[in-house]
């Protein structure tokens, strides 16, 4: 069949016939995923296109999947967690829905006083076992859409379900229409999708929800779950491994709307936030992240970055609230007790502090020579030098004019050379510790209000 497509404004192919390969033993491409080796890259250089949906946003896991390697949070600090979700996401709402677990009374209560706040966005889902039992509860609770686990490649298929790839597709219907019958929107976490036969199994699969979603007139999302990080962002790669090749293949060939894609990550091989934004460039609509990256093994796709690479992508924030990030993590480390590797991106302490003095002299002159953005102004968190070995001058200048707002310091400024003397000092006796905002506030003080001291310290006396 085809049809003009009036974005491309092209006469387009539309109708692709993809039946379910009912085959005996699984394929597990090990040609691809042999156990005893790194996973192989490969390529057939067959380019798919870009297709950026015209509307595009973020979902949240952090109290899903993001709590599953962790302990849990309690009521209290899931329901901040959502309000500054809210706050980030901004008017527009780019954080379009936040997803929780029901199992205990603790979920619950912290599931009902979000669901009081009768919030638009974030939209409270959750993410449930295929019982009967569990939808009626998520239905009790007013639950409007809930994630139901379709594991879709072979190993799953064969070896943890021990069944077949047409018996797991009928449970999976009936599981599915079961959950629509109770009056809850459907969404079909396609597991493992990137070690999934993904034209013997994944297509054919999408094409009967997209069948049934006609049929019924309710909507079917299907998240696409890189369960294992497998998923490479380069164009021209194979299948399954290709996320452009995933996207265009659903929104193309097994024709899911991009509303009713989402894409799930894991960084296991560093790729968590490429592969996301790919998603999103190749045609789904949704990215599914968690708070600073925390999840299972490796962790999720950070929510945080996604906030920037959507600005990057549409060269606005649409009014997202860049400065919750801030407060996000100072809310983390404060009060939950969790501990942000200092290097993170965006909120780690160290991630605009620099320790070279030629990169100090630069900052002094000019901070955007080795800052990433006006971090102060975007993040609450203006760039920063630490003290070390190879500050210099510049180093110490810069600190004192970001620590001591009163007066602005140049490297000649008697003040400058002064604690610059006694820094030296300390690693001249052997430290080799950077000196901390502390240690230096007290010696700072001491030559601002003693200048006796001051001199002493340039003659080398102190």
């Amino acid at each position: 069949m085809f049809s003009f497509n009036n974005k491309y404004n092209l006469i387009e192919r539309t109708e692709f016939s993809y039946p379910l390969q009912d085959v005996k033993e699984p394929n597990l491409h090990k040609n691809l995923y042999d156990y005893d080796e790194v996973p192989k890259i490969a390529f057939n250089r067959r380019i798919v296109p870009m297709d950026m949906p015209a509307d595009i946003w973020i979902t949240d896991t952090t109290f899903r999947d993001g709590q599953q390697s962790r302990e849990p949070y309690t009521v209290e600090q899931i329901v901040r967690i959502y309000k500054m979700l809210k706050e980030l996401g901004g008017p527009k709402g780019k954080i379009k829905q936040s997803e929780f677990f029901i199992y205990s009374k603790n979920d619950q209560e912290a599931v009902y006083k979000c669901l009081e706040l009768g919030y638009e966005a974030p939209e409270v889902t959750t993410w449930i076992r295929a019982t009967k039992e569990d939808f009626e509860l998520a239905k009790s609770i007013g639950i409007k859409e809930t994630g139901i686990l379709v594991s879709c490649s072979d190993y799953h298929i064969f070896h943890k379900m021990h069944s077949t790839r047409s018996k797991i597709i009928d449970k999976y219907i009936k599981i599915i229409t079961s959950c629509m019958e109770m009056g809850i929107r459907p969404r079909c976490h396609f597991e493992d999708i990137t070690r999934a036969d993904f034209y013997g199994f994944v297509v054919p699969f999408a094409e009967k929800l997209m069948d049934l979603s006609r049929q019924s007139g309710i909507p079917i999302k299907i998240r696409a779950c890189d369960t294992m990080g497998y998923g490479v962002s380069i164009p021209g790669t194979v299948m399954p491994r290709s996320v452009c090749g995933q996207i265009y293949g659903l929104h193309h060939h097994a024709q899911v709307p991009s509303e009713l894609l989402e894409w799930h990550g894991h960084n296991d091989f560093y790729r968590a936030v490429t592969n996301a934004t790919t998603a999103w460039l190749y045609g789904c609509s949704a990215v599914n992240a968690s708070l600073f990256g925390i999840g299972e093994r490796t962790g999720n796709t950070p929510l945080e970055a996604m906030v920037m690479e959507y600005a990057q992508l549409r060269g606005t924030l649409d009014g997202m609230e860049t400065t919750v990030i801030t407060d996000l993590a100072e809310y983390f480390e404060k009060e939950i007790g969790y501990e942000i590797p200092p290097m993170t991106p965006f909120v780690g302490k160290n991630f605009n502090v620099t320790r070279a003095g030629i990169h100090a002299d630069g900052i002094l002159k000019n901070e955007e020579i080795y800052n990433i953005f006006n971090t102060e102004k975007l993040l609450k968190r203006p760039v920063k030098v630490a003290v070390s070995k190879t500050s210099g001058l510049a180093g110490i200048a810069h600190w004192l004019s970001t620590n001591y707002k009163s007066g602005k310091f140049g490297k000649r400024d008697k003040t400058t050379r002064a604690l610059k003397a006694w820094v030296d000092k300390q690693f001249d006796g052997g430290r080799v510790t950077a000196i901390g905002d502390d240690e230096l506030s007290k010696i700072t003080d001491r030559i601002l209000s003693d200048k006796s001291y001051a001199d002493k310290l340039l003659a080398g006396e102190e």
